[in-house]
């Protein structure tokens, strides 16, 4: 039976028109900025889950009942059905909060996104090549989802990652199968149904936020796989009176046409960016101005106050309440603390991995700095536009420092540059005691979209796998 994409004489939905444009890209359609940018995610993400293989909750959600299959499990030698790979390598990857993310709409495309299409790769025996291609729509679409939603999914107290990358990594993996425009918009009605992701943890510095990414991912794959057997979803799921938006964004009225114009001509994929600290996005340029205040001799015995001006839509998730984000319970909860943030930037003029653990949250200069950092709302700070940070400090001796920054270092205005993401990940392999060659993952992601061999279980087992189990 053929599958229209809308009823004759009816305007295409939105589902329907990104579907179009999925189902007639080619792997020579990318252009060579993607390209770089899916390479780096795949070298940043892959890294990052091997860091967190052996961590806490790296063993709490590997250690889930799961069946045996092709795909592999970053940083181990067992291999798994897709489901169970793309969830744990989606947690594990962004477990430290240190993966990409997005100016615009802090969306995590890269821990979503790469174990998605990895898993289903292996699962279905797809080109490198297409997987590739699978990876560049998938960004794009949680990119362009995320330039929709702005802080509207954050503030009805979801998690963008989790809802928006549900039916992108349903789009990326579609495309990597070779599914025809109906069936991929099939793929993405079914994916609203299986978006999900709340930010309760918040309150109490829990883990749910690190299986959001896994959760989308491998909610994707069988989004994916419904639509490639005739699973019908709705093609209105975007746009629709009880679509994707009305449901996690009730406050919103989404203009389609940032997440239509220019599809295929203009890439946000090109934009994504790579975080140079292991904690929330939003902390990034804060830390700056911090680590700025160290490198000026500014002494923490010599700070009173630190008066931070924020966005409105960052408040509810890195700064209050206060008193908490001033104490925050867990290391989890520390990232996630512009205080603690700010304070350990101060102190140790870095919030890298070794800065959020248990001895760091009870340290009792941190604490006392931390105790200093107060927020204002400015009302004309560009959140979710642009990510920026300004610090007011007051001294003992009476004098004001201001110190901003107008970017997010490791976004467009100031990228990572390669050189810099390989040594981030060659510290991350460092610290999760992996014994394999990072230049042969370096080589995988530089080489997927001009490779058209199956990507296989060995291959990636050879490059993404220590011998541990």
């Amino acid at each position: 039976m053929t599958h229209h994409l809308s009823a004759p004489g009816t305007p295409l939905s939105v589902a329907a028109r990104i579907a179009e444009w999925a189902a007639g890209l080619d792997v020579a359609d990318v252009p060579a900025t993607v390209r770089r940018a899916v390479a780096n995610t795949v070298i940043d993400t892959a890294a990052l889950g091997i860091a967190s293989f052996d961590t806490d909750y790296g063993r709490a959600v590997r250690g889930m009942p799961a069946s045996a299959g092709p795909c592999t499990v970053f940083g181990g030698t067992a291999t798994l059905d897709p489901y169970a790979a793309a969830l744990i390598n989606g947690t594990m990857a962004h477990g430290e909060d240190y993966d990409n993310t997005y100016e615009g709409c802090p969306v995590h495309s890269g821990v979503v996104i790469v174990p998605a299409l990895l898993a289903a790769g292996e699962a279905h025996g797809l080109p490198a090549d297409r997987v590739a291609l699978g990876m560049a729509v998938g960004i794009e679409l949680m990119c362009r989802l995320g330039m929709v939603a702005q802080k509207a999914v954050h503030t009805a107290g979801f998690h963008p990652t989790s809802v928006l990358g549900t039916p992108a990594a349903a789009a990326g993996v579609a495309v990597a199968m070779g599914l025809d425009a109906g069936r991929i918009g099939d793929a993405l009605g079914v994916a609203g149904s299986l978006s999900s992701g709340i930010i309760e943890y918040l309150a109490d510095g829990s883990w749910t936020k690190r299986l959001h990414a896994g959760w989308a991912a491998q909610s994707g794959i069988r989004a994916a796989e419904l639509g490639a057997h005739g699973f019908r979803g709705p093609a209105t799921v975007f746009e629709g009176v009880h679509g994707l938006y009305k449901a996690f964004a009730p406050g919103l009225n989404p203009d389609f046409d940032l997440l239509l114009a220019g599809l295929g001509t203009h890439w946000e994929a090109a934009n994504v960016a790579f975080k140079p600290y292991a904690c929330g996005t939003m902390t990034q340029p804060y830390i700056d101005c911090a680590v700025n205040l160290r490198r000026h001799g500014i002494a923490p015995g010599d700070i009173v106050d630190i008066t931070c001006a924020v966005g409105e839509g960052t408040v509810h998730r890195l700064w209050a309440p206060l008193e908490l984000k001033q104490r925050p319970p867990t290391p989890y909860a520390a990232k996630f603390s512009g205080p603690f943030c700010v304070a350990v930037g101060v102190l140790r003029g870095d919030a890298g991995l070794s800065e959020f653990t248990e001895a760091t949250i009870t340290d009792p200069h941190v604490l006392a700095l931390a105790a200093k950092v107060r927020f204002e709302v400015d009302p004309d700070n560009p959140y979710p536009r642009a990510y920026t940070g300004e610090l007011k400090v007051t001294l003992r001796d009476g004098r004001t420092i201001i110190e901003s920054q107008p970017h997010l270092r490791g976004g467009v205005d100031q990228p990572m540059s390669r050189d810099d993401l390989v040594a981030k990940a060659r510290a991350n392999l460092a610290f999760g005691h992996w014994h394999g060659d990072a230049a042969n993952l370096i080589t995988l992601a530089e080489g997927m979209f001009d490779d058209p061999r199956t990507l296989s279980a060995n291959l990636l087992s050879g490059t993404l796998s220590s011998q541990r189990e």
